[in-house]
């Protein structure tokens, strides 16, 4: 499942591969995160402490936090998927660093991710929170299954201040 690999994914070589969350990755998980959160909006409170609590806050509860990884830059994205109530997941703290972009890595880690989602069995409870701001990112969703939701909006729109779009995966 964790071994998804793409080698024609750029220019310069550096193929994708897939990473689980080890501890050793917590700090480039709050490092991307962080980057393109502060680039377009303003850290919250909530993100700082799930940045900060990857462990604690989304592996020992259930979820997971996948990386993708290149031969010539290391780790250049991050996505989670934490368990949320009533059995629901979100799909959250996807990012991809300044450094890899154009590389078609975030699309290569948000099908990766839903396939661990579906390994799980968590993919007809699965949702992201998003801003309009976040154009090109809301495409990709839409290309890779999700449809947006008013009643996930309803339900865990207001977990964070930014947010002003939902989504649900419908494959």
């Amino acid at each position: 499942m964790l071994e998804r690999e793409r080698d024609e994914c750029s220019p310069t070589g550096g193929g994708l591969t897939v990473r689980a969350f080890s501890d050793d990755l917590a700090e480039p998980f709050y490092r991307i995160n962080a980057e393109w959160i502060e680039e377009m909006f303003v850290l919250e409170e909530n993100d700082v402490t799930l940045l900060s609590n990857p462990r604690e806050l989304i592996i020992d509860k259930g979820g997971a936090v996948l990386f993708a990884e290149t031969s010539d830059l290391g780790v250049v994205g991050t996505c989670a998927l934490i368990k949320m109530k009533d059995g629901w997941f979100e799909l959250t703290k996807m990012g991809v660093s300044k450094a890899a972009r154009g590389r078609k890595a975030g699309e290569f880690l948000l099908a990766a991710t839903l396939e661990h989602a579906k390994a799980m069995g968590v993919a007809d409870k699965l949702y992201l929170l998003t801003n309009a701001k976040c154009a090109a990112a809301i495409h990709l969703y839409e290309k890779l299954g999700f449809q947006h939701d008013a009643e996930i909006m309803a339900t865990f729109g207001a977990r964070y201040e930014r947010c002003n779009v939902a989504m649900s995966y419908r494959g």
